[in-house]
């Protein structure tokens, strides 16, 4: 791998080091208790991810978090995948759906595949929206920095993610 690219990843990963383990923090926050990744190991597996997308330059901040949430989301499925071929009948890693689907913190918990088919499934509908959510959810990012990434306006990522969490909502039954 290039010197230059390493540099640029390396660079990106120290300074948005603390914030990329505080969004792990929260993503694993929502999972079952005794889940066996930490934030440590989730963003230190994201980065390695990160390193070997070999891009010749990040497009900034944004670009990177972004990057970042997409892989932070593939580990936890792959992880979620994993567990559920070596135990089938085990309860499966949930997430709370209250910050997406709902404004009501009391909504029922979601079992990570069941939201990751469905994103799967909405790509194929609007893949921006789709990605609206992955970032929003899995990487915490704001609308502003989404739109930046996704070379957008804020109000297009606002209507992604109010068309997105509706239809998400209505998916996974909590409608």
């Amino acid at each position: 791998m290039d010197a230059h690219k390493d540099a640029n990843t390396d660079a990106l990963f120290a300074e948005l080091y603390a914030e990329l383990r505080q969004l792990a923090r929260g993503r694993l926050r929502h999972e079952r208790p005794g889940h066996t990744l930490s934030a440590t190991s989730l963003t230190h597996a994201a980065y390695e991810r990160l390193a070997a997308q070999r891009l010749d330059q990040w497009q900034g901040r944004g670009h990177f978090l972004a990057m970042a949430a997409t892989m932070m989301r593939r580990i936890l499925v792959d992880h979620a995948l994993a567990r559920a071929a070596d135990k089938r009948s085990a309860e499966l890693v949930t997430l709370s759906a209250a910050e997406w689907v709902a404004d009501d913190a009391a909504a029922a918990p979601l079992e990570l595949l069941d939201l990751h088919r469905a994103l799967e499934e909405f790509a194929q509908l609007d893949e921006r929206a789709a990605r609206v959510v992955e970032m929003r959810y899995f990487g915490g990012l704001e609308v502003e920095e989404i739109a930046d990434a996704l070379g957008c306006s804020p109000a297009t990522v606002k209507r992604d993610w109010v068309a997105a969490r509706a239809w998400l909502k209505s998916r996974l039954g909590g409608a």
